[in-house]
């Protein structure tokens, strides 16, 4: 699977890295569905609070109103706009799912009230003020698969 991350999103997320430094920060992703196994990121949040240098715990309650907004703005187009997953920093480890982010991601890709087919788990961290990314696909069969980000350049 592939993950389109435009330079706008990419540009906010280096700034909320730079702006967390050794703590984590994240948020969820909202996409479209551009072809066949491809996502390209539309939307993010980003929530200021709630990671340290080692973990990052996702508030739900602080990104409903922005999925809200994103589904309205959307017209409600599920099958082509959506939740994608979520993402956060590791700016002191390697872009490898932790334990608790599987376990996490597993929780949100098996709960009811999310209705996911799969979900995603972007990470990225700064690298001499160059976002590195990497890009987890978690299934409720209690699998997951690496796929890869496509940097996109503005046009």
């Amino acid at each position: 699977m592939k993950i389109i991350l435009p330079n706008n999103i990419s540009l906010q997320m280096q700034e909320a890295l730079l702006e967390a430094g050794n703590r984590e920060v994240g948020g969820i992703l909202m996409a479209e569905h551009v072809g066949k196994n491809c996502f390209r990121i539309v939307d993010i949040t980003i929530q200021k609070h709630g990671g340290t240098v080692a973990t990052f715990i996702r508030v739900v309650s602080s990104a409903l109103n922005s999925l809200t907004q994103f589904f309205k703005k959307t017209n409600y187009n599920y099958r082509r706009f959506n939740y994608l997953g979520e993402w956060h920093s590791h700016p002191q480890f390697a872009l490898r799912p932790s334990d608790k982010d599987i376990a996490s991601m597993f929780d949100i890709v098996s709960d009811p009230s999310v209705g996911a087919n799969f979900v995603v788990l972007l990470l990225v961290k700064l690298s001499e003020a160059h976002l590195q990314t990497s890009c987890w696909f978690f299934l409720p069969s209690r699998k997951f698969y690496q796929g890869y980000v496509v940097l996109e350049k503005s046009q």
